[in-house]
């Protein structure tokens, strides 16, 4: 509990003043995901998403993702698979669906599980595939 305190301390979240700019970073944080999106599918890359989680799904729909620009997600529990994200309508698969398909790019959506979602796909590099995550700041990983 005291690390969690500690990093709201360091972002500037323990008093007022640290939440005056936070809107704006809100914003700054779709643009920039729609911006790699939309770049990323003008040059004809794939993309798929990992996982179904609130926060995710709530990201997307904040953004206004649909499957022009993300094809679909994948989620381990089967009691989200064969479903579609609410208001996205992205079909939610099992994650062997990203070794049949072989995408460009996987946006995982729980990114505070990027490093154990990453080593569990270290697979896509045979394609030159790579992560994105779009949380704190988009950041792209090989």
């Amino acid at each position: 509990m005291r690390e969690v305190a500690d990093l709201e301390h360091a972002a500037g979240l323990h008093c007022l003043d640290g939440y005056k700019h936070y809107p704006e970073r809100v914003k700054r944080t779709k643009r920039a995901l729609l911006k790699f999106l939309v770049d990323t599918r003008d040059r004809g890359k794939s993309i798929v998403a990992y996982g179904a989680p609130a926060k995710g799904n709530t990201l997307l729909n904040y953004c206004g993702v649909r499957d022009d620009l993300v094809d679909y997600t994948v989620d381990r529990s089967p009691h989200k698979q064969g479903l579609f994200l609410p208001g996205t309508h992205l079909p939610v698969y099992a994650p062997d669906r990203i070794r049949n398909t072989r995408p460009d790019y996987i946006l995982i959506l729980p990114w505070n599980l990027r490093d154990e979602i990453i080593n569990d796909l270290s697979y896509i590099r045979e394609w030159d595939g790579k992560f994105v995550v779009p949380i704190p700041e988009l950041s792209v990983f090989d």
